[in-house]
């Protein structure tokens, strides 16, 4: 007796996958004459069917912790942003000199070159060189 066709329909009609679905042996001639939905249903109450538990894990749980970008502890270097304050700070200082007249415009041109090679620190390095280049 093949009763595949029977287990499709009992598992539509009760919402559960053919897998789950056992029918029990002594009930066999009972299941075989049921075709519709309410025939399956009414067999699962008298329990000629009965339906596995699931088994297996329900549902992945997810991690807790997790390491990204905001979760690292790392040190960055704005080695660029401070160039770039430090050197228009400079750059305004001796352009102010320049307009005051207080450098010549050869001068400018030498402080802006050792400005972008990083060679003057900061204000104080500026006017200290500016006296050693007029020695």
């Amino acid at each position: 007796m093949n009763l595949r066709n029977k287990k499709e329909l009992a598992a539509r009609s009760l919402g559960v996958g053919k897998g789950r679905i056992r029918f029990i042996e002594s009930h066999l001639a009972e299941i075989n004459d049921a075709i519709t939905t309410q025939d399956m249903i009414s067999l699962l109450q008298k329990g000629a069917i009965q339906i596995k538990p699931i088994k297996g894990r329900l549902k992945n749980v997810k991690r807790t912790t997790r390491r990204g970008s905001g979760k690292i502890k790392k040190k960055i270097r704005n080695t660029k942003t401070v160039y770039v304050r430090k050197t228009r700070k400079l750059r305004a200082a001796i352009k102010a000199m320049k307009n005051n007249e207080s450098i010549s415009g050869e001068e400018y041109k030498k402080l802006r070159v050792h400005i972008k090679a990083s060679k003057i620190k900061d204000k104080s390095h500026l006017h200290e060189h500016i006296k050693e280049m007029r020695k």
